[in-house]
């Protein structure tokens, strides 16, 4: 577990440098460019690409893929590890090129979708049509950037793949300030920044697997049996991953029909759920799945469940405060990325109610990053997909119960409400996983985890208390976030920040639990 911990370690340094550029970029393109119709342009233009790399790279062919290439690299020679590589790099090279030929082709009428449920004044769907042309290959590179990472993760290679996002938010950032200007609609400098970003992520990888001996080719063979497994696997996984990001595709539809700025309100709030999403579950995630896959190959049955287990309890112990913390610091953290001069105190109200309600969910998003690598693990695509489904269709429910009364009765930020439907959705998705894995007797609780289990949620509830109360009475009014400089902003939003890092593992302290028991020693 010590290894897993330091392994997850790495990877949560790499993605918070990442993360910590990624806060720099919006707060940049919040300072260039005003929240309404363009903006809202480029992220429904990015959002689509991006959701897609979740999909296919990040989800379906990740999950797919890292189970066979662990079981190729602990039972079969490098010759045929090589050539599962070079085949696959081949089949998903193809794919990957047809599907970006008929994005780019497609663009306007891929934009005409999400004006189904209505269009929000000022939007402008020609432009989201023309910056989607040039932002669509990117999911070709960054899936490509994925298979080159699967490689990576596979050989215990964590730090590079955790590190490379770095370079797209270094090239978005150039392109909002130094490029922008060079264009007569600004925006179009941004999605040229992905696009060239999707490149430089590709590129920054190629050496290390090239050090490794494992630089793929682009092989074809019609029925070659490991390609033949992972798409096998890839089909249902494809439903399975895509549920998160249909919702969230359905609440951009939704959103596009709302008041203008919505889409990016949701941006913003998104951005700051994803920072701890990546640090946590995304790391803990990407550590087990090769862990849980050699468990499962090797028979492990109880090394499997420890490996859960462990999982589970770091992936709460963080979650829960972050969680508490993103609710209570939701416009002081926006209203040092976004309110500088060109955005309003609007718009931090928006985004922070819908950062508020996406923050709910953050232990449930959390839990199944972490749970759903138990079935993955054992290339069982099925039960995730079924429980997947089940998922997607609760948020759509939830979206009509929440939103339609919310947005009929006049009341302020509905899209906020989009958020809370995605959020309760995802402790439907978490709490189903977590049932199959216990009824299928996959996780086993070993003897004395149930106590634990029980002392450690008491412990993190009491330490959350003493945080949220410290914090509070740290923070002051809205009107000194209103009128202090962003230097003033930043530095005292730090300062809160690490007090109540201070106060949660200090309370920690106190009732006993010691930096070992997170390693599971």
């Amino acid at each position: 577990m010590s290894r897993m911990f330091r392994s997850g370690a790495a990877i949560s340094a790499m993605t918070m440098i990442s993360r910590v550029l990624g806060l720099v970029r919006d707060a940049v393109i919040a300072h260039y460019f005003l929240i309404g119709g363009a903006l809202d342009a480029f992220f429904l233009a990015f959002r689509i690409p991006n959701l897609m790399r979740r999909l296919f790279a990040e989800g379906a062919f990740s999950l797919a893929f890292v189970p066979v290439l662990s079981e190729y690299r602990e039972t079969r020679s490098k010759e045929a590890l090589k050539d599962l590589l070079d085949h696959v790099a081949g089949a998903l090279g193809l794919l990957l090129l047809i599907m970006s030929v008929l994005g780019v082709l497609a663009a306007p009428y891929i934009i005409s979708l999400f004006t189904l449920v209505g269009k929000q004044a000022g939007s402008q769907p020609e432009l989201a049509a023309e910056l989607l042309r040039i932002t669509f290959p990117y999911i070709l590179f960054i899936s490509l950037t994925a298979f080159v990472s699967g490689i990576l993760n596979t050989f215990k290679q964590f730090a590079i793949p955790a590190f490379t996002p770095v370079l797209l938010n270094i090239v978005m950032i150039a392109a909002a300030i130094w490029w922008a200007p060079l264009f007569a609609e600004p925006v179009k400098a941004l999605a040229w920044g992905v696009f060239i970003g999707g490149i430089v992520q590709l590129l920054f990888q190629l050496p290390a697997v090239m050090r490794l001996g494992l630089l793929p080719r682009f092989r074809f063979k019609k029925a070659h049996e490991g390609v033949s497994r992972i798409m096998k696997l890839m089909v249902p996984a494809l439903f399975g991953s895509s549920v998160a990001q249909v919702n969230i595709l359905i609440n951009t539809g939704v959103a596009y029909a709302l008041a203008s700025g919505s889409i990016s309100w949701l941006y913003f709030s998104d951005r700051f759920v994803e920072l701890p999403l990546a640090l946590i579950g995304v790391a803990i995630g990407t550590v087990i799945l090769p862990k849980l896959s050699g468990d499962h190959a090797n028979k492990a049955g109880e090394a499997f469940s420890s490996t859960l287990g462990w999982a589970m309890r770091l992936a709460l112990l963080v979650g829960i405060p972050a969680m508490a913390g993103l609710i209570i610091l939701a416009k002081p953290i926006l209203a040092t990325v976004i309110h500088n001069g060109v955005n309003s105190w609007n718009d931090v109200e928006m985004a922070g109610m819908s950062l508020m309600t996406y923050a709910l969910g953050l232990p449930a998003f959390i839990l199944v990053k972490v749970l759903a690598p138990g079935f993955y693990s054992r290339q069982d695509t099925k039960t995730p997909v079924r429980i997947g489904i089940i998922a997607m269709l609760s948020n759509m429910l939830l979206s009509l119960l929440i939103v339609l009364p919310w947005y009929k009765l006049g009341y302020i930020g509905p899209h906020a409400g989009l958020a809370l439907a995605t959020a309760l959705a995802a402790y439907v998705n978490a709490g189903m996983l977590y049932y199959q894995l216990r009824k299928q007797n996959i996780y086993q609780h070993l003897e004395g985890q149930g106590k634990r289990w029980i002392k450690d949620l008491l412990r993190i509830v009491v330490a959350v208390a003493a945080m949220v109360l410290v914090v509070l009475w740290l923070n002051p009014q809205d009107n000194w976030w209103q009128t202090h400089g962003l230097g003033k902003k930043a530095l005292y939003l730090s300062g809160l920040v690490l007090a109540s890092m201070l106060a949660y593992f200090g309370s920690l302290g106190l009732m006993g639990v010691r930096p070992r028991q997170l390693l599971g020693r």
